[in-house]
Formats: C-alpha cells, structure tokens, sequence
C-alpha cells in the first residue's frame, strides 16, 4: 500500500496571506466594536402600549414610523440613511422613542398576524391616507406633534428637521 504525503503549497505569495490575515482581523475587531457599543444601536419598539409606556417613564416624544421595509423605496432609503446611522442613535438615545410599525409585502418577511393586526389598528388612527414612509411624532399622551415623510440630506438633516416639528 502506498503512502501518501502531502505538501502544504500556498496559494498566494507570503506578503498576500499577511494582508488577508489582517483584513479579517481588522474586520472581526469592528465587528466586535459596534455590537458592543449599545449606543450605534436604537432599540425599535413594535408594541404602541410599550411605546407609550416608556415615553410617559422617560417624557418622551413617540417617533412612530410607518414602514414598508421590503417593497416601499422611500423607506428603505429612510432606514439606510438616517435610522441605521450613529449620529441618529445618539439623538434617539436621549430625545425619542422609538416605535416601528412595518408593512412588509414579501411572504418571507410577513409578520405574526397579531403584530400585523396591531399595525393595522395603529394606521387606521394615525395614517388614514397609507403613506409610506410616514413618521408620526406623538407626545406621551398619544397627541400627534406632527408628521414628515423622507427627506434626503442624512442623517444630521433629518435630526434637524425632527428638532423642528418637536419644538414648533
């Protein structure tokens, strides 16, 4: 029987598997980063009851945005741009809470069917007309403040725009 032995040959020149090596510890280093800074990441509540449960706790505006996270364009440049951002987290953090009401269209991203009944419920005081993207800022007695759509410009522009309807 013969044996065979086997001669570790590498792909790529020396100086190659260095930069590979450190790209993906460079990667894995930010990674780890942002999931443990809670402060890049908002916490999106979907329960209007829990919503307004912790604006009366911390008096807090309600940011209520009405989305359609997989087929609506508008939305998802609103979620890209501005809700995903860190400038926007830290603004939330201290100013807003934060409820999502998502319509999404594609079976593979359907909601329970409690949560879509709630939803409905929701759209049916608070956007009548079935905008989308539409953000609803109501006070911690359920009052609405006021209404915006998306607007370009980022996220430090979208910041500036919500000062503007809270502070009217």
């Amino acid at each position: 029987m013969p044996v065979y032995t086997f001669k570790f040959v590498p792909m790529y020149p020396k100086s190659i598997n260095y930069l590979l090596l450190f790209f993906v510890c460079f990667t894995g280093i930010i990674i780890t980063a942002q999931a443990q800074n809670p402060d890049t990441h908002n916490s999106w509540l979907h329960s209007y009851d829990a919503a307004l449960k912790q604006a009366k706790a911390e008096h807090k505006p309600i940011l209520m945005v009405f989305s359609g996270s997989d087929w609506c364009k508008p939305c998802i440049l609103l979620s890209r741009e501005v809700w995903s951002t860190e400038a926007f987290a830290y603004y939330a953090k201290d100013n807003l809470v934060l409820l999502e009401l998502d319509f999404p269209r594609f079976k593979k991203n359907q909601l329970p069917a409690a949560q879509t009944k709630h939803n409905e419920q929701l759209a049916g005081v608070y956007n009548k007309e079935g905008e989308f993207p539409l953000v609803v800022l109501i006070n911690e007695d359920g009052s609405v403040i006021g209404k915006t759509r998306y607007k370009a410009g980022g996220p430090e522009a979208y910041v500036k725009h919500l000062d503007e309807l809270l502070h009217k």
